[in-house]
Protein backbone atom coordinates (compact mmCIF):
# COMPACT_ATOMS: atom_id res chain seq x y z
CA UNK A 1 0.00 0.00 0.00
CA UNK A 2 2.99 2.51 0.89
CA UNK A 3 5.00 1.23 -2.00
CA UNK A 4 1.81 2.23 -4.39
CA UNK A 5 1.21 5.37 -3.04
CA UNK A 6 4.87 6.50 -3.01
CA UNK A 7 4.62 5.38 -7.00
CA UNK A 8 1.81 7.42 -7.63
CA UNK A 9 3.11 10.81 -5.77
CA UNK A 10 6.43 10.37 -7.91
CA UNK A 11 4.14 9.95 -11.31
CA UNK A 12 2.35 13.09 -10.16
CA UNK A 13 5.44 15.00 -10.01
CA UNK A 14 5.38 15.11 -5.78
CA UNK A 15 9.06 14.56 -5.13
CA UNK A 16 10.21 18.06 -7.49
CA UNK A 17 11.20 20.71 -5.69
CA UNK A 18 12.72 24.30 -6.73
CA UNK A 19 15.89 25.05 -7.72
CA UNK A 20 18.50 24.56 -5.23
CA UNK A 21 19.28 28.34 -4.99
CA UNK A 22 15.69 28.62 -3.99
CA UNK A 23 15.59 26.45 -0.68
CA UNK A 24 14.74 26.87 2.60
CA UNK A 25 17.70 25.40 5.04
CA UNK A 26 14.80 23.90 7.13
CA UNK A 27 13.87 21.49 4.64
CA UNK A 28 17.04 19.83 4.76
CA UNK A 29 15.84 16.68 6.66
CA UNK A 30 13.46 15.87 4.07
CA UNK A 31 15.01 16.52 0.73
CA UNK A 32 17.33 13.94 -1.18
CA UNK A 33 20.45 15.19 -3.30
CA UNK A 34 19.45 17.99 -5.51
CA UNK A 35 19.25 16.46 -9.81
CA UNK A 36 20.40 19.14 -12.09
CA UNK A 37 19.87 21.81 -10.09
CA UNK A 38 16.55 20.80 -8.38
CA UNK A 39 15.99 19.20 -4.80
CA UNK A 40 14.24 16.16 -4.93
CA UNK A 41 11.95 15.88 -2.32
CA UNK A 42 12.13 12.23 -0.12
CA UNK A 43 8.61 11.17 -1.01
CA UNK A 44 8.97 8.26 1.62
CA UNK A 45 9.11 10.62 3.81
CA UNK A 46 5.80 12.87 2.30
CA UNK A 47 4.13 9.37 2.99
CA UNK A 48 4.89 9.59 6.23
CA UNK A 49 3.88 13.00 6.91
CA UNK A 50 0.81 12.77 5.07
CA UNK A 51 -0.49 9.69 7.24
CA UNK A 52 -0.13 11.36 9.71
CA UNK A 53 -2.25 14.71 8.35
CA UNK A 54 -4.70 12.68 7.40
CA UNK A 55 -5.70 11.07 10.49
CA UNK A 56 -5.16 13.83 12.15
CA UNK A 57 -8.02 15.41 10.02
CA UNK A 58 -9.98 12.37 10.33
CA UNK A 59 -10.12 12.64 14.07
CA UNK A 60 -11.83 16.39 13.68
CA UNK A 61 -13.72 15.48 11.04
CA UNK A 62 -15.22 12.78 13.54
CA UNK A 63 -16.13 14.90 16.09
CA UNK A 64 -17.78 17.34 13.49
CA UNK A 65 -15.19 20.06 14.01
CA UNK A 66 -14.72 22.33 10.53
CA UNK A 67 -12.05 22.57 8.53
CA UNK A 68 -10.53 26.02 6.21
CA UNK A 69 -8.76 24.90 2.65
CA UNK A 70 -6.46 27.54 1.60
CA UNK A 71 -4.72 27.73 -1.77
CA UNK A 72 -5.28 30.71 -3.62
CA UNK A 73 -2.74 29.93 -6.89
CA UNK A 74 -4.10 29.41 -10.10
CA UNK A 75 -2.79 25.78 -10.14
CA UNK A 76 -4.72 25.60 -6.54
CA UNK A 77 -7.38 27.03 -6.81
CA UNK A 78 -9.78 24.54 -8.40
CA UNK A 79 -8.54 21.55 -6.34
CA UNK A 80 -9.02 23.30 -2.92
CA UNK A 81 -12.28 24.07 -3.50
CA UNK A 82 -13.18 21.03 -4.86
CA UNK A 83 -11.76 19.29 -1.67
CA UNK A 84 -13.57 21.63 0.55
CA UNK A 85 -16.74 21.04 -1.15
CA UNK A 86 -16.98 17.26 -1.51
CA UNK A 87 -16.08 17.00 2.18
CA UNK A 88 -18.72 20.24 3.55
CA UNK A 89 -16.01 22.28 4.49
CA UNK A 90 -14.57 25.91 3.97
CA UNK A 91 -12.45 27.39 1.34
CA UNK A 92 -10.29 30.59 0.13
CA UNK A 93 -9.26 29.80 -3.41
CA UNK A 94 -9.01 33.50 -4.63
CA UNK A 95 -7.39 35.66 -2.23
CA UNK A 96 -6.75 35.85 1.21
CA UNK A 97 -8.27 38.91 2.81
CA UNK A 98 -6.22 39.83 6.00
CA UNK A 99 -7.95 39.49 8.86
CA UNK A 100 -9.99 36.06 7.73
CA UNK A 101 -9.16 34.24 10.98
CA UNK A 102 -8.03 36.89 13.32
CA UNK A 103 -10.85 39.76 12.54
CA UNK A 104 -13.57 37.31 11.82
CA UNK A 105 -16.51 40.20 12.54
CA UNK A 106 -15.27 42.41 9.42
CA UNK A 107 -15.67 39.31 7.69
CA UNK A 108 -19.22 38.87 8.65
CA UNK A 109 -19.81 41.93 7.73
CA UNK A 110 -18.76 41.34 4.55
CA UNK A 111 -20.25 38.79 3.97
CA UNK A 112 -23.88 40.34 4.87
CA UNK A 113 -22.91 42.76 2.40
CA UNK A 114 -23.00 39.77 -0.60
CA UNK A 115 -25.71 38.76 0.77
CA UNK A 116 -27.35 42.23 0.50
CA UNK A 117 -26.06 42.74 -2.76
CA UNK A 118 -27.63 39.34 -3.83
CA UNK A 119 -30.49 40.12 -2.79
CA UNK A 120 -30.57 43.81 -4.23
CA UNK A 121 -33.43 43.20 -6.81
CA UNK A 122 -35.98 42.76 -3.39
CA UNK A 123 -34.56 46.02 -1.66
CA UNK A 124 -37.03 48.99 -1.32
CA UNK A 125 -34.35 50.83 -2.92
CA UNK A 126 -33.55 49.18 -6.19
CA UNK A 127 -36.11 51.07 -8.09
CA UNK A 128 -34.87 54.01 -7.82
CA UNK A 129 -31.05 53.25 -8.70
CA UNK A 130 -29.76 54.31 -11.89
CA UNK A 131 -27.46 51.70 -14.17
CA UNK A 132 -24.51 52.83 -13.46
CA UNK A 133 -24.76 52.49 -9.94
CA UNK A 134 -26.42 49.02 -10.15
CA UNK A 135 -23.41 48.12 -12.42
CA UNK A 136 -21.25 49.12 -9.89
CA UNK A 137 -23.10 47.27 -7.08
CA UNK A 138 -22.72 44.08 -9.77
CA UNK A 139 -19.05 44.20 -9.72
CA UNK A 140 -18.71 44.69 -6.42
CA UNK A 141 -20.57 41.37 -5.84
CA UNK A 142 -18.65 39.87 -8.17
CA UNK A 143 -15.54 40.35 -6.14
CA UNK A 144 -16.96 39.86 -3.10
CA UNK A 145 -18.49 36.04 -4.24
CA UNK A 146 -15.03 35.26 -5.27
CA UNK A 147 -13.30 36.41 -2.47
CA UNK A 148 -15.91 35.22 0.22
CA UNK A 149 -18.14 32.26 -0.93
CA UNK A 150 -16.03 29.26 0.44
CA UNK A 151 -16.49 31.47 4.35
CA UNK A 152 -19.50 32.48 3.54
CA UNK A 153 -20.90 30.05 6.12
CA UNK A 154 -18.14 30.63 8.62
CA UNK A 155 -19.60 31.57 11.81
CA UNK A 156 -16.93 31.01 13.95
CA UNK A 157 -12.78 30.19 13.90
CA UNK A 158 -12.25 26.71 11.94
CA UNK A 159 -10.56 23.90 13.93
CA UNK A 160 -7.68 23.28 11.53
CA UNK A 161 -6.31 24.88 8.86
CA UNK A 162 -4.78 23.16 4.73
CA UNK A 163 -3.00 25.40 3.52
CA UNK A 164 -1.47 24.84 -0.16
CA UNK A 165 2.31 26.15 -0.43
CA UNK A 166 2.48 27.97 2.94
CA UNK A 167 5.25 30.08 1.97
CA UNK A 168 3.32 32.09 -0.91
CA UNK A 169 0.10 31.89 2.13
CA UNK A 170 1.99 33.16 4.82
CA UNK A 171 -0.09 35.69 5.77
CA UNK A 172 -2.51 32.99 6.28
CA UNK A 173 -0.41 30.82 8.17
CA UNK A 174 0.33 33.81 10.88
CA UNK A 175 -2.80 34.18 11.37
CA UNK A 176 -3.67 30.62 12.25
CA UNK A 177 -0.61 30.23 14.41
CA UNK A 178 -1.40 33.39 16.40
CA UNK A 179 -4.85 31.61 17.45
CA UNK A 180 -3.23 28.48 17.62
CA UNK A 181 -5.54 26.43 15.31
CA UNK A 182 -3.59 23.47 13.97
CA UNK A 183 -1.76 23.56 10.58
CA UNK A 184 -1.66 21.40 7.55
CA UNK A 185 0.76 22.20 5.03
CA UNK A 186 2.07 21.13 1.63
CA UNK A 187 5.63 22.99 2.28
CA UNK A 188 7.90 22.84 -1.20
CA UNK A 189 11.39 22.92 -0.76
CA UNK A 190 11.31 27.02 -0.29
CA UNK A 191 9.20 26.39 2.34
CA UNK A 192 9.57 26.60 6.35
CA UNK A 193 8.14 23.56 7.73
CA UNK A 194 8.73 24.50 11.14
CA UNK A 195 5.62 26.66 11.77
CA UNK A 196 3.30 24.04 9.95
CA UNK A 197 1.56 21.67 12.70
CA UNK A 198 1.99 18.70 10.22
CA UNK A 199 3.98 19.89 7.35
CA UNK A 200 3.78 17.40 4.15
CA UNK A 201 6.86 17.72 1.80
CA UNK A 202 5.99 17.92 -1.40
CA UNK A 203 5.61 20.11 -4.85
CA UNK A 204 2.80 22.91 -4.52
CA UNK A 205 3.29 24.66 -8.31
CA UNK A 206 2.00 21.33 -10.14
CA UNK A 207 -1.82 20.75 -10.33
CA UNK A 208 -1.20 17.16 -10.26
CA UNK A 209 0.86 17.27 -6.88
CA UNK A 210 -1.76 19.37 -5.51
CA UNK A 211 -4.51 17.17 -5.91
CA UNK A 212 -3.21 13.98 -5.13
CA UNK A 213 -2.12 15.36 -1.92
CA UNK A 214 -5.56 16.91 -1.10
CA UNK A 215 -7.22 13.81 -2.26
CA UNK A 216 -6.06 11.57 -0.03
CA UNK A 217 -7.11 14.38 2.75
CA UNK A 218 -10.21 13.88 1.23
CA UNK A 219 -9.98 10.35 1.93
CA UNK A 220 -9.02 11.05 5.40
CA UNK A 221 -11.75 13.30 6.54
CA UNK A 222 -14.55 11.26 4.72
CA UNK A 223 -13.04 8.59 6.92
CA UNK A 224 -13.65 10.10 9.78
CA UNK A 225 -16.94 12.03 9.30
CA UNK A 226 -18.55 8.29 9.06
CA UNK A 227 -17.47 7.54 12.43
Amino acid sequence: MINELVKELVEAGVHYGHQTKKWNPKMKPYLMKDKGGIYIIDVEQTVQCLDKASDFLSKIASKNKKILFVGCKRQAQDAVREAATATGQYYVNYRWLGGTLTNLTTIRNSVKRLKYLEDIEKAPEYKAMSKKELSALGREKDKLHRNLNGVRDMEKQPDAVVIVDTARESIAVAEARRLEIPIIGIVDTNGDPTKIDYPIPGNDDAMRSIRIVLQNLVDGIAVGAKN
